[in-house]
């Protein structure tokens, strides 16, 4: 089986057209690692992602209690590519847990390639924005795991009563602003910019509650948004504070599943613009969109939230003494 053979048996390469797969297969090689054997170290400052053609890896962290289990992966999982999108050092150690046979991408030859076809730039971004999505989304879900089974700290303040904020207006100028600061490209730009909605959100008021279908996305434009997940026994845990800038609420119009934790406007309130799934759709079809700034601009996003919650579940897990989460969720 060639290369390219390989990476269209994986879910997240599937809308990459033949010509692209054949790009991206000359930018990876293949490698076989015997059981036990340690493809990523913790704190390694590399960029390459993986793909797991056969076999499985699971992706962990040293603690004073032992080796915390961050994920489990099988074939088909893609992994570290949150280091490619953001380069920042690697969260984990990824070790071998049968013989496996994985496909590096060597992010230097990739970025070349991506820097001469925008098409490919542009589906190599949006397969990184399925897999960073799908990987938040199940972080977000084994919250519930960790707590039932840790028993650990709830740190969220009781929610206030929403606050009507009524009829409310932003100038256009602040709105094409926040997203020139973004570094959109010019039809990034004046789309989100005419086709947003402003809303103002009231000091604790929700904007979206887990399990409700998502059919926006958001941004924040002034304020701070709290994203948080109800934990049985346990109660709200705050999973993120998002700033002006921020964008928040896409995994429910990648998936099309229910919305994986509540969002709500911190104490001081929140004005969001609001991103329906047909402008959402418009602007990022892949067969349409002609500047994959936004994708990457999510993707960064994304992998910075990940980041943030990983380094919290290791530390509720030596909070805990050790104790609850080692059941694994895909990385």
């Amino acid at each position: 089986m060639s290369l390219a053979e390989a990476i269209r048996r994986c879910e997240t390469f599937e809308h990459f057209a033949d010509e692209q797969l054949e790009k991206l297969a000359d930018c990876m090689s293949h490698s076989r690692f015997p059981v036990g054997a340690k493809v990523l170290q913790h704190g390694d400052p590399t960029r390459d992602a993986y793909l797991i053609e056969d076999g499985r890896v699971r992706i962990q962290r040293e603690t004073s209690y032992g080796a915390f289990e961050i994920a489990v992966l099988e074939s088909g999982d893609l992994f570290g590519e949150t280091c490619f999108v953001d380069g920042g050092e690697r969260t984990g150690d990824a070790v071998a847990v049968v013989e496996s046979d994985l496909l590096a991408m060597n992010p230097v030859a990739v970025e070349a390639v991506a820097e001469r076809d925008s098409q490919f730039e542009l589906a190599l971004y949006w397969a990184f924005w399925k897999s960073l999505s799908s990987k938040l989304r199940q972080t977000n879900e084994r919250l519930t795991r960790f707590f039932s089974e840790s028993g650990g700290p709830a740190t969220a303040s009781a929610t206030p009563p929403p606050v009507s904020a009524g009829d409310f207006r932003v100038e256009l100028t602040d709105k094409r602003k926040l997203f020139e600061e973004q570094k959109l490209s010019n039809l990034e730009i004046n789309f989100l910019t005419s086709l947003s909605k402003e809303r103002k959100i009231g000091s604790g008021e929700v904007i979206f509650r887990e399990g409700d279908v998502g059919d926006e996305m958001f941004v924040v434009l002034d304020g701070r948004v709290m994203i948080s997940k109800y934990i049985p026994g346990a109660g709200e845990e705050a999973l993120a504070f998002l700033e002006r800038g921020d964008w928040f609420g896409e995994m429910a119009l990648i998936d099309g599943k229910p919305r994986s934790a509540d969002a709500k406007a911190d104490r001081r309130g929140a004005v969001v613009l609001v991103i329906p799934r047909d402008v959402v759709g418009g602007i990022l079809d892949i067969k349409k969109v002609s500047s994959p700034r936004l994708l990457k601009l999510l993707c960064s996003l994304i992998a910075r939230r990940l980041r943030e919650l990983d380094e919290k579940i290791v530390g509720w897990f030596i909070i805990a003494g050790g104790q609850g989460g080692q059941d694994g969720r895909l990385e």
